[in-house]
């Protein structure tokens, strides 16, 4: 399609060219461009060159069709029984994700930068977890504070000197990264230790591409559907044996807000999917018990946090893990994905050395830099954040999943004041950073097509290679302004497009 065909007119400014919606259509009058960059729209209205095919098709749907697709959509989601829990809502715990037709698209050229920064990042990462797991240069060097990472609760002492298959700690990663007013990505957290959103990612793409097939087939878009047999390929290259690998999905249980996905990637691997009540240690080798009696397991997908793993070591009140299998672990007789430990990296005071960290370990620049953090454990930083608690965003540093932060624009001032007390009583437990207008995309909202913010978890997989499947889960705030995205705190989700070309 060529450049200016089909242009919207967006809240009341006109867009270049001479085209104009076509009669009838009420997709876009309240379609706002702030200071956010917009994914779909330039500043001046006109369409970006990658949504030109799915922008021509809107124009020419009839009224109601979008509302008509957008709950078809929906419905299957319910029918596959694709949940979350929402574990803030006492009304209801558990409920359909939330999700939007309207994918965002991100051009291949763009894709390709993101791919480059995202395994420069996970290598940093790995280096850095073997390091501090063993000769620690890194502390002797101060290129981090030794107290910071010995000090983390995420930090395993139990781990020292425990053998890793590859030095890859961290198996599978989930990176936020998030689209400045300028355009460019930056990596706003990285998550290691049990990312979720995968099963959600891969349910969106099956929806939005029955919805919009022609338009589909047309952008030529690069498929993720075999992100399952690269997740399993990773996860048997963590074996020291190649063939015959027992491997197995270790979930908390139905009642896990990501249960389903725990399901759903272990019926497409074609593994067992297991509690820990489903496995035991005899003689350091762990078992699954089965309707055929017990099965030696070799790789275990864990998505259970370290705390709850194994009532022997740590928590001993936990009735989710297995007694004896850190033993087992440690012995080389079971490999956990991802490594105890991980967590240690993405402390989010860690996350503010991951530059320092890449140049460190690669001799590289990073290439996807971060949002500046300011680490309030310094106390000209701290002094900055709490006399600015009403632009920046703050976050405790062990916390995920949108809790334990103040998004100080957004907030109160008895919310501010609040949170101010907090920070002087524990400013090791916090960092800062600028409120970023997170890029904003076509979102169906009340049967209108508007704009809403969106970030972007793209899904890394590291073990003896390093594969990344071409897209992610991008999360979108569904609530007018807002800069929430997690779905733990009522956001949603769509597809993500990568283009071929």
């Amino acid at each position: 399609m060529q450049q200016g065909v089909g242009q919207p007119e967006i809240a009341g400014r006109a867009a270049s060219g001479t085209s104009t919606p076509a009669p009838g259509n009420t997709l876009y009058p309240h379609y706002e461009l702030g200071a956010a960059y917009d994914e779909m729209f330039a500043p001046d209205g006109t369409v970006r060159a990658q949504y030109h095919g799915l922008n021509g098709r809107l124009q020419t749907l009839p009224s109601g069709e979008l509302m008509r697709r957008q709950h078809v959509c929906e419905q299957s989601f319910l029918h596959q029984g694709i949940t979350f829990t929402v574990y803030a809502d006492a009304q209801a715990t558990e409920r359909i994700i939330p999700t939007d037709l309207l994918p965002r698209i991100v051009a291949a050229a763009e894709w390709e930068h993101i791919e480059r920064g995202l395994k420069q990042r996970i290598q940093a990462l790995n280096q850095f977890l073997l390091d501090i797991y063993t000769d620690g240069h890194v502390l002797k060097d101060g290129v981090v504070p030794r107290k910071m990472i010995l000090g983390s609760r995420h930090y395993r002492r139990e781990m020292r000197g425990v053998a890793v298959p590859h030095g890859s700690y961290v198996n599978v990663c989930g990176t936020d990264l998030v689209r400045r007013e300028d355009g460019a990505f930056v990596v706003l957290e990285d998550n290691l230790r049990v990312p979720s959103g995968v099963s959600y990612m891969l349910a969106n793409r099956d929806v939005v591409r029955r919805a919009f097939p022609n338009v589909f087939r047309a952008a030529r878009v690069r498929p993720i559907e075999q992100y399952p047999n690269e997740l399993l390929a990773t996860l048997r290259s963590l074996a020291p044996f190649q063939e015959d690998v027992s491997i197995a999905v270790l979930t908390p249980g139905v009642f896990n807000a990501a249960f389903f996905e725990h399901a759903f990637l272990a019926r497409q691997m074609g593994v067992e999917l297991v509690e820990g009540r489903d496995l035991l240690v005899n003689d350091n080798v762990v078992y699954a018990r089965t309707t055929s009696g017990l099965k030696r397991i070799d790789v275990i997908y864990r998505r259970i946090d370290d705390d709850f793993i194994d009532s022997l070591i740590f928590r001993e009140d936990s009735a989710l893990g297995v007694p004896g299998l850190f033993n087992a672990y440690r012995a080389g007789n079971v490999i956990l994905a991802n490594a105890l430990g991980t967590g240690v990296a993405d402390d989010k005071a860690v996350y503010a050395y991951v530059p320092r960290l890449i140049r460190y370990y690669l001799n590289e620049d990073p290439i996807l830099p971060n949002v500046e953090t300011f680490l309030c454990r310094e106390e000209k930083s701290l002094n900055h954040v709490l006399a600015n608690l009403d632009k920046l965003v703050v976050k405790a540093v062990g916390e995920s999943g949108g809790y334990g932060m103040l998004v100080g624009p957004h907030a109160s001032a008895k919310e501010r004041a609040e949170f101010a007390e907090k920070l002087r009583a524990d400013p090791e437990n916090y960092i800062a950073q600028p409120t970023i207008q997170l890029s904003t995309a076509p979102t169906l909202v009340d049967g209108q097509v508007q704009a809403r913010h969106v970030d972007l978890r793209p899904f890394i997989l590291h073990g003896e290679e390093t594969r990344i499947v071409p897209g992610g889960l991008t999360r979108v705030a569904l609530k007018k302004g807002s800069l929430v995205v997690n779905s733990s705190q009522g956001g949603g989700s769509k597809d993500t497009w990568v283009l071929s070309q």
